[in-house]
């Protein structure tokens, strides 16, 4: 479906973009954009791979103009640019907002505009039953997709998210940290040893990419079932691997942090369809009748449980280093 085809990727310079990058530019697709904002990270990304097929456009998601400048032409849209960071966004809320929700409309309004075929935004667990600005503001933007998606007419740009858990090594994720502080000789510092978190890895993010841009109807959002594992187990797992006992340090629960997270609510889960590797939750798509929302109603919850961290496979010490042996940073890491 790609072939002589072009793809966009917006924050296309940040760990999911890379990976997208790297997936890509081994096929027969015409051209990748990469748009973001910071010149320096795009000229590292041009030295490094240094390719035909790889273009830049400097811009800001949250400036209409250049985003749809950019969009001319292209075919496929993955939109990854966003605040992640949970602390930033509970500073600056507004900021999250700016980005997160208002320049995700500047995206699809963009996508929709260029007659996009496709456009995928990259959501995260935390927008299901959000505690945190982040969270807050990608519920947001799902939101504002289903209702952008239910107003598209037939043969119009596709909207769909991927939902995820953590991905792990990712920018900003927590094994960098841990490693810089076992070969620092510093303590581990966990939250909560019983927290737990899904454990994904960039490669399984990407073929969600492409599932989503292979299978999407209007409003889906797709969620990979992946296992998950407790903090502790994953420190534990580390120093294993690293050979160091450093002391682990409970710091205690950061605001805005939940003991698990949800990647799939239960009111979604009474809906969503189960495709064996992923869950796709299509879009409410009731027409705008408020009686269905206010006098009649039609879902039947039958007490459906949420899809969370803590229901899901649970992984042991062992089964957690056999998982980060696959990753290209621990390989680097232990060689180094």
């Amino acid at each position: 479906m790609f072939e002589n085809r072009v793809l966009m990727i917006t924050g296309g310079t940040g760990s999911f973009g890379n990976a997208v990058l790297k997936r890509f530019l081994s096929t027969n697709i015409k051209e990748i954009r990469i748009f973001s904002r910071d010149e320096k990270k795009q000229e590292d990304m041009r030295l490094l791979f240094d390719h035909p097929k790889l273009k830049f456009y400097i811009g800001d998601v949250r400036n209409y103009g250049s985003v749809l400048q950019a969009m001319k032409g292209v075919n496929y849209v993955f939109h990854a640019a966003a605040l992640k960071q949970v602390p930033s966004c509970e500073f600056y809320p507004m900021e999250a907002v700016q980005t997160n929700i208002l320049g995700a409309e500047n995206v699809m309004n963009a996508a929709i505009a260029n007659q996009v075929e496709c456009a995928i935004l990259l959501s995260t667990d935390k927008a299901v039953y959000p505690i945190n600005a982040m969270g807050l503001s990608k519920a947001m933007m799902e939101k504002l997709m289903i209702a952008k998606a239910r107003m598209c007419s037939a043969g119009e740009t596709v909207l769909c998210a991927t939902r995820y858990g953590n991905v792990m090594a990712s920018r900003g994720s927590v094994i960098p940290l841990f490693i810089r502080q076992l070969k620092e000789g510093k303590p581990l510092t966990i939250t909560e040893p019983t927290m737990t978190r899904f454990m994904m890895s960039l490669e399984e993010s990407v073929d969600l990419v492409l599932y989503a841009f292979s299978n999407g109807r209007q409003g889906d959002i797709f969620v990979q079932k992946a296992p998950a594992t407790s903090i502790k187990n994953l420190a534990e797992a580390l120093q294993d691997l690293f050979g160091e006992k450093s002391h682990i340090q409970c710091i205690g629960v950061r605001h805005g942090e939940k003991l698990y997270e949800s990647l799939v609510s239960s009111e979604e889960m009474a809906r969503a369809e189960n495709t064996g590797r992923y869950y796709r939750i299509p879009a409410d798509n009731r027409e705008l009748s408020y009686a269905k929302y206010f006098v009649e109603g039609d879902l039947k919850m039958n007490a459906i449980e949420d899809y969370t961290s803590h229901n899901t496979e649970q992984l042991a010490v062992e089964d957690v280093k056999s998982l980060l042996l696959s990753l290209d940073l621990i390989q680097e890491e232990l060689n180094a």
